[in-house]
């Protein structure tokens, strides 16, 4: 601990599922274990966590994994090079539309995607206005629906503007009817569900390969000036992470995110009880530590080239992706 090049640090978040890794070390004493002193940030937006982590307010944040690959790029319009350790999630992330739409046509659970874009497409081509939000640009989430909608119709998947909400205020604007639909994680996509404004439709899995979602992100330039406080809190995460897949800690797990007002409506074991259920499996499912893959922001990159005209020669893909990854 005393080879620790800073023990005081700032940790963002985006109030998600997929930060409660960072919630529950703090919870559990493993940052301090590490001989760290650890400050969890709740961040507003994403926007703003990107902005505070480059500029050095954050040490490190829960992020978008895209983000590192637009850093890497300029494609974020900053450039300052951030890096990951850790994956949080995997492709966790939803589809919800409006429950007035899905009745308008005749959507369902059932749909095969290409079925739901095809009823969602045809709408948009008879001239319905149909608003559709995502989390941030440079996101898994952007991607999703633009694949989706892409099924059916290249040219308008393309050419369709979405609006950019931070997560929690997904459900605000549904129910609003500021929006039609969204693609986010949890548990905004529940929410919105069990209030009667939304029915999830589709998950990320459906629609892309296994792809890191949240990452555990840093700049280049303070990794490279505290590598045995980055390796601490890595371990420390690590170790919350498994955790999550113990059901004896769950009740304890779902408390805290009552606690952090990730949570924010009445489900359990009583009531709402499939979403429960559904919910505890994706915690559950973040709890094997898992490494991101150079192949991984590969993947980012060539969609970046297809949705955001990124201009990248397919040849430097590779290195661009390696550098999006920490390693000793």
């Amino acid at each position: 601990m005393s080879m620790l090049e800073k023990t005081d640090i700032q940790l963002g978040y985006i109030p998600l599922l997929d930060c409660i890794a960072l919630l529950w070390a703090s919870h559990q004493g493993y940052f301090a274990e590490q001989g760290l002193h650890v400050t969890l940030v709740k961040e507003p937006s994403w926007a703003s966590l990107r902005d505070r982590l480059a500029f050095g307010l954050l040490d490190a944040a829960h992020c978008l994994s895209a983000m590192l690959p637009a850093a890497a790029t300029g494609e974020d319009h900053l450039g300052i090079p951030l890096q990951t350790s850790l994956a949080l999630s995997h492709n966790r992330a939803f589809i919800s539309l409006s429950q007035k739409l899905c009745h308008h046509l005749n959507l369902s659970i059932h749909d095969t995607p290409l079925q739901s874009s095809q009823k969602l497409m045809h709408a948009i081509q008879q001239g319905q206005d149909i608003h559709l939000a995502h989390v941030f640009k440079q996101s898994i989430h952007h991607y999703i629906l633009r694949e989706w909608l892409a099924l059916s119709d290249g040219n308008i998947a393309a050419q369709y503007r979405f609006s950019s909400l931070p997560p929690p205020y997904m459900v605000e604007a549904i129910s609003s009817h500021l929006i039609d639909g969204f693609c986010v994680g949890e548990p905004w996509n529940t929410q919105a569900e069990i209030e009667g404004f939304s029915r999830i439709i589709l998950s990320s899995e459906d629609i892309i390969p296994t792809i890191p979602d949240k990452v555990v992100a840093f700049t280049a330039d303070w990794a490279l000036q505290h590598p045995h406080t980055l390796q601490a809190l890595t371990k420390a995460i690590e170790k919350a992470q498994q955790d999550l897949k113990n059901p004896a800690f769950f009740d304890e797990i779902w408390a805290l995110l009552k606690v952090y007002e990730i949570i924010r409506f009445q489900c359990s074991a009583d009531i709402h009880v499939q979403a429960f259920h559904r919910i505890m499996k994706i915690i559950q499912d973040f709890s094997n530590p898992q490494k991101p893959q150079t192949t991984d922001f590969e993947w980012i990159i060539q969609k970046m080239k297809r949705w955001d005209h990124l201009h990248v020669i397919d040849s430097e893909l590779a290195n661009i992706a390696k550098n999006c990854i920490y390693r000793v």
